[in-house]
């Protein structure tokens, strides 16, 4: 029996490096790149911020180690103070954190050029103390719901809300914090600044994290500001990115509020996979992010 190519993995750490699920991914013969899956602003109102959105000259796609620009971190400095003034949340311990995107990744069929597959919904519930399975509704991965296996207590890298909540709230901190559990790439750049990523789009972080998050993202080398960035559902935001290995990672943020909309990744050069230069490789939106009572349940 021929063994079937593997989906490839983002470089941060998120709810797909579940072994059971995994094993599953494993006898899949299509593989989808950069497997995005986490958002990180609580529900609720956001103050409106105006961030500095000034349009920056992307770096080659070689992979950037200078420090991040001056105006990345004008705005995840707007970010962070956004994230500290959003609604703090009564949340129950057996509640749910549920989140709905569109989503759409990049294909690699063996012996075929890769190629962006269409948008789809996609639906978690998480439970918010991590003692409950989460769930996972993704028709592109699998037709029915899929549970996945709760999260072990007491691991660095839980992202459960009540895990979350004792993360550090001092962006020195928060940056060690990165650097331990980040993982997935040669580059420890890289993997800090998509496991930013994954915790912006499908997490639920307390305010005083959240600001804390953003502002050690500040400290990633090699991020920049994109002043018009679209997401999966069309909207248009700013973004702060970075590129590594011809590829450019951007998280867009509303321009007012500073809300996380979503994500988009784009080759800045040909590839061997076959995308060319300016292709999309992979977009991401957060359409709803709230609590329900019970896994499955929808708003």
């Amino acid at each position: 029996m021929n063994q079937l190519p593997e989906r490839d993995l983002p470089p941060g750490r998120h709810r797909l490096l579940k072994e059971h699920l995994m094993t599953e991914i494993r006898q899949e013969p299509v593989r989808r790149t950069r497997m995005w899956l986490r958002p990180a602003l609580v529900a609720g109102a956001v103050a409106a911020v105006t961030a500095v959105t000034l349009t920056l000259a992307a770096p080659s796609g070689e992979q950037s180690t200078r420090a991040a620009s001056k105006e990345a971190v004008a705005l995840l400095e707007d970010i962070a103070l956004a994230a500290e003034q959003a609604d703090t949340l009564k949340i129950r311990d057996d509640q749910f954190v549920y989140i709905k995107s569109k989503v759409g990744w990049s294909v690699h069929e063996e012996g075929k050029p890769a190629f962006l597959e269409p948008i789809h919904q996609r639906e978690v519930w998480l439970s918010v103390d991590g003692s409950e399975q989460d769930m996972l509704h993704d028709p592109v991965v699998r037709a029915d719901h899929e549970l996945l296996e709760k999260e072990t207590p007491g691991i660095p890298s839980n992202t459960n809300y009540r895990h979350l909540q004792t993360l550090p709230t001092d962006p020195d901190r928060m940056f060690d914090w990165l650097n331990s559990v980040s993982e997935g790439s040669d580059s420890k750049d890289e993997a800090n600044f998509v496991l930013v990523g994954d915790l912006a789009r499908e997490s639920l972080m307390p305010p005083a994290q959240a600001a804390a998050l953003y502002r050690a993202a500040g400290k990633i080398s090699g991020v920049f500001v994109i002043d018009d960035a679209v997401d999966a559902a069309g909207r248009h935001g700013v973004a702060v990115a970075r590129v590594d290995d011809g590829e450019r990672v951007e998280l867009i943020f509303d321009k007012k509020t500073m809300k996380f909309l979503g994500e988009r990744e784009v080759a800045v050069e040909d590839l061997q996979s076959g995308f060319e230069k300016g292709d999309v490789m992979g977009r991401t939106a957060i359409l709803e992010r709230t609590l329900v009572d019970k896994r499955g349940e929808r708003p």
